[in-house]
């Protein structure tokens, strides 16, 4: 049967616009698809106390495998040249979550609007005190009187300085502690000779060692086998608005040290950007300070007794605190 012309044409415009309706709800159908996995990623604000440090990789490895990303987390990370600047920023309400020492406690007695959330890594592995390679001091016993470098007062690297001078018998102001900000700082005034000797972590240690610039004088191995050296804090204000957001970056977080672990090339990859370092050191480090990560974040009874009797000990407080206000295990995942 022969069709009109006018009916050809009233046929092409149903195909048409059928087609068009067809089209239509695709694009719909995509845009709403697509709309809740970009509306259902929250900003999560997270500062490091340092960049180059390896104890604050996790997050960007984190990051760039995908762990917070999987929990409906995008971070912003920013990192801060010490604790008091990291202290500082969590007060202005410019980060949520602070990657900072267990030594950091101390500042929630003082007024701080922060918590601890997770014990993030046990003994002191990370840092070593480096000298310079002119013999002006030789051994631990020359520390004696000596300017040491820190990163601030109050910090782990400045806790640690007053326990090397304690446990050699000269009490905790038997060295000179210097704060002067980052590790940067830190090994340019031991270059310049204005302090003797620095306490830096490892990846600038090996660094500076590499240089033919210094050495390393002493590491804290065993110095102290119970002890919380990092602390996860998060601010009263994100604490009391966004609990499933900071058990989300809790959960990401313990994934990203279980995906460290079993993947050394991957996470040797990212960290010696992060660090400002070559692959084969980063895997130096690597090897050194992955045992020193918590794989729970509990907090330990005896890890908490030697940081409470030194925030006395230090004179940053005057009596040992009720540890158990200072930190919390709410929003750690389930076992």
């Amino acid at each position: 049967m022969r069709h009109s012309r006018r009916e050809d044409c009233s046929q092409n415009a149903t195909i048409r616009k059928a087609r068009h309706t067809v089209l239509g709800a695709l694009a719909i159908t995509a845009a709403m698809t697509a709309a809740p996995s970009s509306s259902a990623a929250e900003m999560l604000r997270v500062g490091k106390a340092g960049r180059e440090a390896f104890s604050f990789v996790p997050v960007d490895v984190g990051a760039q495998v995908g762990s917070f990303k999987k929990h409906g987390l995008d971070l912003e990370i920013s990192s801060f040249g010490g604790e008091a600047k990291l202290q500082q920023g969590m007060a202005a309400d410019s980060v949520d979550i602070a990657l900072s020492s267990g030594p950091g406690l101390a500042f929630i007695v003082k007024g701080s609007p922060i918590k601890g959330i997770a014990a993030m890594a046990g003994p002191p592995l990370l840092f070593a005190l480096m000298v310079r390679t002119d013999d002006a001091v030789k051994t631990v016993a020359d520390l004696k009187g000596k300017k040491v470098g820190v990163s601030t007062v109050g910090s782990v690297t400045s806790w640690i300085v007053s326990e090397v001078s304690r446990q050699n018998g000269w009490g905790f102001d038997g060295v000179s502690q210097v704060p002067i900000g980052d590790d940067a700082t830190r090994i340019a005034a031991l270059r310049t000779k204005s302090i003797d000797a620095a306490i830096v972590n490892l990846a600038v240690a090996l660094n500076f060692v590499q240089r033919g610039e210094g050495r390393v004088l002493l590491r804290f191995n065993d110095l102290l086998k119970d002890f919380h050296v990092h602390v996860i804090f998060a601010t009263d204000k994100a604490i009391a608005a966004k609990p499933e957001t900071l058990r989300s970056f809790l959960q990401g977080w313990f994934e990203t040290i279980a995906f460290m672990r079993a993947n050394k090339p991957e996470t040797v990859r990212i960290a010696k950007d992060i660090m400002g370092t070559d692959e084969t050191t980063a895997g130096m480090i690597y090897d050194e300070l992955m045992p020193m990560f918590s794989d729970t974040g509990k907090f330990e009874p005896k890890a908490l007794a030697v940081l409470s009797r030194s925030f006395v000990e230090m004179k940053t407080l005057p009596s040992e605190p009720d540890m158990a206000t200072l930190y919390t295990e709410a929003f750690l995942p389930k076992q």
